[in-house]
């Protein structure tokens, strides 16, 4: 039998953060957020930046430049939060910008090479190539790296 190619098959949300671009599967993004107030929560981990009240739910936001171990830089009005949904569990994702969606050809993903001691390649599930770009894409199930979140929180 046949897998079924849906439309939204590799179809990634990018954001950038220092200055690269990242993907995410659409298939996990909720909404993406203008910056809100975020109230940090004690003991949590150095890269949970706090929680929001999203439309009345409450919802724990990682900052991306803490997980990956990037230089910290202040926020601004092209700070979002996306929000996504992995598991059933619902998170944001503090990030410098958001701004498109774009679709890869299968032939356009490459396998992650061994490139950065920044960024643990087990976050990255591929590399996207468009035009003279390239695109980190994010595993986010090792990103949120769920047993960290759930006992870290």
């Amino acid at each position: 039998m046949a897998e079924k190619i849906t439309t939204t098959d590799n179809q990634y949300v990018l954001f950038k953060l220092d200055n690269e671009y990242y993907g995410i599967d659409i298939l996990h993004v909720e909404t993406i957020e203008k910056v809100m107030d975020i109230t940090r929560v004690p003991h949590a981990a150095h890269y949970v930046e706090g929680v929001i009240n999203l439309r009345g739910e409450v919802v724990p936001v990682i900052n991306l430049r803490k997980r990956f171990n990037l230089p910290q830089e202040e926020l601004n009005d092209e700070s979002r939060i996306i929000i996504i949904s992995v598991e059933e569990m619902v998170v944001g994702l503090l990030v410098d910008a958001s701004s498109e969606v774009l679709h890869f050809d299968f032939d356009a993903i490459d396998e992650v090479p061994n490139f950065s001691d920044k960024l643990k390649n087990d976050y990255v599930k591929g590399i996207g190539k468009n035009e003279d770009r390239i695109i980190i894409l994010l595993d986010l199930k090792k990103v949120l790296g769920n047993t960290d979140i759930n006992e870290e929180m």
